[in-house]
């Protein structure tokens, strides 16, 4: 009997260290993500804080100059009515819409298709052929930058008509980019590519019917990255599309308005306007695909 009640004794007495083990577990962990979410509400914060100060300049409708305090005397939207009505942003919007849907469309297809050559098909010089891409992917854009000027100005692709060769410069090397994509490619077992084969589907088919299909986050994440390059670029669009406005994208011609101080005190307002119109488009694409995007990203990173 004393026998009994000592292993029940030990019994309880263990049960109870384990709980408060478990019990100190919890809360080392509660403790660390608290510290975690509050650290990234003050990263969030801070990152939010510059496109809160622009908004409320883009509303101020006292003075089209920069001044010393933050919130507006007088609020309204005619910032946003003289940048579309007095200035060329509409056009400059337009052509920026233009060269990101397009390179868009041509990159992502580019990508996909050398992505899943990659992955799947097995044939001399294949290593040695991404890592050649991969290295020359290392050196900056920038060292091309005299000889692409030379090459567009030949072919007549610059200042007013400089909208197709950005897409052609955009798109280029497109192929280079194929690492994420054809991670993700590589988790896809390749007895789905044997079955259509043996049902007489060509290589084509494979990857429209049979891959795609299945791929849609890394298709999204394809299309979001080839779309964000073009929308926000300034360094190519200025040294390609200077000197006329109807060459100008968003970047460059929201520069142009702001060039000399005595613009800045013109257009300052309106410049924070159209930093707000541009930023809409991406905000919208990324809170309804942002999903996509991470599966994209996570799945491309598993195997590569």
């Amino acid at each position: 009997m004393a026998e009994e009640l000592k292993q029940s004794v030990s019994t309880e007495t263990k049960s109870a260290k384990k709980e408060h083990r478990s019990m100190g577990i919890r809360a080392k962990k509660n403790l660390s993500n608290t510290i975690m979410y509050i650290f990234m509400v003050v990263i969030a914060v801070i990152w939010l804080i510059p496109f809160f100060f622009i908004v409320l300049e883009s509303l101020r409708c006292e003075t089209p100059g920069q001044v010393g305090y933050v919130f507006p005397h007088v609020w309204g939207f005619d910032n946003y009515v003289n940048l579309f009505t007095n200035t060329d942003f509409p056009k400059w919007f337009t052509n920026t819409l233009i060269i990101s849907v397009i390179t868009a469309l041509v990159q992502t297809i580019i990508v996909l298709c050398m992505s899943y050559t990659l992955s799947r098909l097995r044939f001399k010089m294949r290593k040695p052929l991404m890592n050649f891409m991969l290295i020359l992917g290392m050196f900056p854009g920038m060292l091309t930058m005299i000889i692409l000027y030379r090459v567009l100005a030949d072919l007549n692709m610059i200042k007013e008509n400089s909208i197709p060769g950005l897409i052609l410069v955009y798109c280029a090397s497109s192929g280079m980019g194929y690492y994420v994509s054809k991670g993700f490619f590589d988790t896809l077992p390749k007895s789905l590519d044997e079955a259509a084969r043996v049902d007489g589907a060509t290589r084509a088919q494979v990857l429209t019917k049979v891959i795609l299909p299945l791929s849609k986050p890394i298709v999204i994440y394809t299309l979001l990255t080839a779309f964000m390059g073009p929308w926000g670029d300034f360094v190519l669009a200025a040294y390609i599309s200077f000197g006329t406005s109807a060459g100008y994208n968003v970047a460059v011609g929201l520069q142009s308005m702001i060039s000399t101080p005595s613009a800045i005190q013109a257009n300052y307002t309106m410049f924070c306007a159209g930093g707000v119109v541009v930023a809409i488009p991406i905000t919208i694409l990324f809170l309804f695909l942002q999903k996509y995007y991470v599966e994209g990203v996570t799945g491309g990173a598993v195997k590569g």
